[in-house]
C-alpha cells in the first residue's frame, strides 16, 4: 500500500510541476515581450537613420519581408 501511495504522490507532484511550470514560463514570456517588443517598421527606420541612411519605403518593406521570412523558418 505504501508503494502505491508513493507512486501516486510522485505522479501528482509531476503533474502539478508541469502545470505550474507552463504558467510560470507563459508569464515570463509575456513580460519579456512587453519589455522587449519585436522589431517593427518604425524601429527599422530609426536604426537606419542612426546609421546615417535615409531609407525609402521600398527598402523598409524589403527588410521587413526578409525578417519575417527568417522568423517563419
Amino acid at each position: 500500500m505504501n508503494t502505491g501511495l508513493a507512486i501516486t504522490l510522485i505522479i501528482v507532484a509531476l503533474i502539478i510541476g508541469l502545470v505550474g511550470g507552463f504558467f510560470i514560463a507563459r508569464q515570463y514570456m509575456m513580460k519579456y515581450l512587453k519589455e522587449n517588443p519585436p522589431i517593427n517598421e518604425q524601429m527599422l527606420r530609426m536604426m537606419m537613420t542612426q546609421m546615417g541612411r535615409k531609407p525609402s519605403e521600398k527598402q523598409i518593406k524589403q527588410m521587413m519581408n526578409q525578417m519575417n521570412k527568417v522568423n517563419n523558418k
